[in-house]
C-alpha cells in the first residue's frame, strides 16, 4: 500500500486506536464498547441509532442514520462492536462519530483490557492496605462493625471490591469503590492527626462504609455500569444507612451515640441538601468524611480526564464534573 508523506486525518484510517487518538476528519475502523445506546427517531419517522462509545480512555457520542434494523440487536449497552465511520469535531457539541457500518467483532479483534478501565492501585494490594487500616481501630464496637460488614468472610467484602465507585464521573470501573473508600480512609485517617477534637476511629470507620449504599444502588457490571432499580428508587444514601443501621442493631452492646456518630457520616457525606445528603456535616467527623470524599472524586476526575488527553495536549474539553477544563502541565514536560 502506498503512504501519503505526512497524511491529514482525512486521509487515514484508525484501526484499533484508543478513543482519545480519535482526529477530526478521520475515518475509523476499530473495537469499542457500547455504554449507552438509544434508539430515536428523526423528523420523517426513520428510525436513528444513538451511542455512547468507549475504551478505557475514554467515550465518545456516535449516531447512526442508516441500516438501523440490521444492527439494533448488535448494540446493546455492554456489547463489544466493531464500527467504522467518519470522527469529527463540531465547535459546539464536540466530537461525535457517524457510524457507516456496525458488525460483531471477531474473537480475535476483542481485548477487555483495552476496553474496561481499572485502578491504578493492584486490587489484592489494596486489600491489603485496607485490612492494616481496620487493624489501626482501637474502638471494639467499630472493628467489630467493619469485620462484620468488610470482613474476608462477610457477605460483602467481594461485593465491595469488586464494585465501580460511579456510573461515569470517578472510579468507574471494577474495584473503584474499593480505591475511593480506601483512599478516603487514608486521607481521614492522617488529617485526623493534623485537627483536634476528631475522633479518629470514627471518621475511618464513616470514610471505609460511606459509599457502601452503592452496592445496590449499582450494577456490577463493568461493561454497563448503571443504576439498580433500588439505586433509582431510593438512592445509595438511603441504601447505605439502612444497611449499616440493619448490621448496627444487630452486634449486642453497640452504644447508641457511636451508632449516631457514624449513621450520620453516611448520611451528611454528600455535603449538601441539594447534592441529595438528607442533611448536612454538623461534626467534626462527618465534615471532615464529607471534604476528603469531594477531594477524592474530583481528583479522580482529573484522572478520567487525563485518560482521555491526546499525546501533546495539556487542556482537556470542559468537563461538568470540576466546572472547566482540566490543565495537565506535567504531559507537556514528560
Amino acid at each position: 500500500m502506498n503512504v501519503k508523506p505526512n497524511p491529514s486525518a482525512a486521509d487515514r484510517i484508525f484501526v484499533h486506536m484508543s478513543v482519545r487518538e480519535f482526529e477530526d476528519g478521520g475515518q475509523v475502523a476499530t473495537v469499542l464498547l457500547v455504554r449507552e445506546a438509544e434508539i430515536r427517531r428523526k423528523r420523517d419517522g426513520a428510525e436513528f441509532l444513538k451511542l455512547m462509545l468507549g475504551d478505557r480512555t475514554g467515550s465518545v457520542p456516535a449516531v447512526m442514520w442508516d441500516g438501523v434494523a440490521d444492527c439494533r440487536d448488535l448494540a446493546a449497552v455492554g456489547d463489544v462492536v466493531h464500527v467504522t465511520g467518519r470522527f469529527g469535531q463540531h465547535s459546539r457539541y464536540g466530537g461525535q462519530l457517524v457510524i457507516e457500518s456496525l458488525r460483531a467483532p471477531e474473537r480475535h479483534e476483542i481485548s477487555l483490557d483495552e476496553l474496561l478501565d481499572g485502578p491504578a492501585r493492584d486490587p489484592d494490594h489494596m486489600a491489603r492496605d485496607l485490612r492494616e487500616l481496620i487493624g489501626t481501630v482501637q474502638n471494639h464496637h467499630l472493628r467489630g462493625l467493619l469485620g462484620r460488614l468488610l470482613g474476608e468472610g462477610s457477605e460483602m467484602w467481594s461485593r465491595y471490591c469488586e464494585a465501580p465507585a460511579a456510573k461515569y464521573y470517578h472510579q468507574a470501573y471494577k474495584h473503584g469503590l474499593l480505591e475511593h473508600c480506601l483512599s478516603v480512609a487514608e486521607g481521614v485517617s492522617t488529617i485526623s492527626a493534623t485537627f483536634p477534637g476528631i475522633d479518629r476511629d470514627v471518621a475511618v470507620t464513616g470514610a471505609l462504609l460511606h459509599d457502601i449504599g452503592k452496592l445496590d444502588a449499582y450494577t456490577s457490571d463493568p461493561r454497563a455500569i448503571d443504576l439498580t432499580d433500588a439505586g433509582r428508587l431510593q438512592g445509595e444514601i438511603p441504601l447505605g444507612y439502612y444497611r449499616v443501621r440493619r448490621t448496627i442493631e444487630e452486634l449486642p452492646g453497640f452504644p447508641a451515640d457511636l451508632a449516631q456518630a457514624v449513621l450520620h457520616i453516611v448520611l451528611s457525606h454528600h455535603g449538601a441538601l441539594e447534592h441529595g445528603s438528607p442533611v448536612v456535616p454538623c461534626t467534626r467527623e462527618a465534615t471532615l468524611v464529607h471534604m476528603i470524599d469531594n477531594l477524592g472524586g474530583r481528583l479522580g476526575s482529573f484522572d478520567r480526564l487525563e485518560k482521555a488527553l491526546p499525546d501533546g495536549a495539556q487542556w482537556s474539553a470542559f468537563d461538568r464534573a470540576i466546572g472547566a477544563g482540566a490543565y495537565f502541565a506535567a504531559r507537556e514536560a514528560a
